[in-house]
């Protein structure tokens, strides 16, 4: 049986009306409810957007889409003597060798990552990233079990990028470093050279490519998938490259979901390996203290970081002129006994007049005695800031921070 035409048109607007009321009274409850998105931290249902649909990012009054920042509380050392437990989380290929860390480093924990060996007792989901998704892994995997402070590290013991009061040596740093510093700051970067790095060096707003710096074009992109309601900084810096120090308290600060988000971001990018490693490189600082740059005073680093205290920035830069004149006079007089062993003729002034005859080896006597002294010099100095970083207070002061009585490093 039909029916009539105006009955049916009737009928169709009647479900048509219902159905819009109930989806109206349904979409009302959530409003005054804090919602879980994202990384599952809560967002307020107040959270607003600016006229132009940009989130508004003012630190004071903003409504942060994912999570608020992390409260970066300064951590306190325990009393001198503690033994704080502490691991090296290390990346390396399969061809690389870490025998050293268990030679050099008996006192450390230490967990190894095999990048490119999926059978490794330890091994990120992927290779990708550099040191990146290794670090990631470890946090995510041990965010219950951490040790006072963790040290993330690549393989090599010898590296341009361990600071050449260490002799490029991975282990004499680990074995000078300060805890207790980690434990007060949360994060430490372990290279004290500025170079390169700092104080200036990523642009994310950069348009053009720089070859020294390919990553800088692709950083605010990256940023806004990673930190969709923070603002892009204009400068990002922290001393190269990617090795630093954690204390638990730091890392538990940021929820271990956030850490996931991280790990699955770089799971999914379609930017290369390389590109996200070394875009990274220039985040963690930003991730762990809230600071789009963070350029540590170099002698300050080095003072309260690893006890080589030479007095303030003048003196240690002074150190390192010395230290450059000693690698010159040593340079020339290579030169001098080389030309001298060949039988070449003698060096040329700068202004083109050959020297005189030297039978006697006058000039490279007077070269010897130079490197000498000089080598004396820049020996004395460094010896002295030594003995002054075995002073507590004495590092508490060129670091400028308070001390007391009893206090340790």
């Amino acid at each position: 049986m039909l029916l009539p035409r105006r009955p049916v048109i009737f009928l169709g607007v009647c479900f048509f009306l219902v159905l819009l009321l109930t989806a109206r009274s349904l979409s009302r409850p959530w409003r005054d409810v804090p919602q879980v998105i994202g990384l599952g931290d809560l967002v307020s249902s107040s959270s607003n957007t600016t006229g132009t649909g940009a989130w508004n990012t003012t630190r004071a009054h903003t409504n942060h889409l994912y999570a608020p920042p992390p409260d970066f509380i300064p951590g306190t050392p325990k009393p001198p003597g503690y033994k704080y437990s502490k691991v090296m989380v290390v990346t390396r290929t399969k061809e690389e060798d870490t025998s050293w860390i268990a030679e050099e480093l008996p006192d450390w924990d230490h967990a190894i990552y095999v990048a490119d060996d999926p059978t490794a007792p330890l091994h990120p989901p992927k290779n990708k990233g550099h040191e990146v998704m290794i670090y990631l892994t470890y946090i995510v995997d041990h965010y219950d079990q951490l040790p006072d402070v963790a040290v993330f590290m690549h393989s090599h013991q010898f590296a341009w990028h361990n600071d050449n009061l260490f002799a490029g040596d991975a282990a004499q740093l680990l074995r000078r470093l300060n805890l207790n510093r980690v434990i007060r700051e949360g994060y430490m970067n372990t290279r004290c050279g500025f170079g390169p790095g700092c104080p200036a060096w990523m642009h994310p707003g950069a348009l053009e490519e720089d070859e020294s710096k390919q990553e800088e074009i692709m950083l605010a992109r990256a940023w806004g998938e990673l930190f969709p309601d923070q603002e892009i900084p204009s400068v990002l810096a922290q001393p190269c490259c990617a090795q630093f120090a954690l204390s638990r308290d730091r890392i538990r600060s940021i929820p271990r979901a956030r850490f996931v988000f991280y790990r699955d971001w770089l799971l999914s990018t379609d930017l290369s390996d390389y590109i996200t490693g070394r875009i990274w490189e220039y985040l963690w600082q930003f991730i762990f203290t809230g600071e789009a740059v963070l350029c540590v005073e170099e002698s300050v680093c080095l003072c309260d970081g690893y006890g080589f205290c030479f007095g303030g920035s003048e003196e240690w830069n002074n150190y390192r002129e010395a230290e450059t004149t000693k690698n010159e006079i040593q340079r020339e007089l290579d030169n001098w006994m080389w030309l001298s062993d060949m039988g070449f003729d003698p060096p040329v002034e700068e202004d083109g007049v050959p020297e005189p005859d030297d039978p006697e080896g006058e000039k490279g006597n007077a070269l010897v005695n130079q490197l000498q002294e000089k080598q004396q010099e820049v020996l004395d100095t460094l010896l002295a800031a030594i003995e002054r970083g075995k002073n507590p207070q004495y590092r508490a002061q060129e670091a400028g921070r308070p001390w007391k009585e009893g206090d340790g490093f």
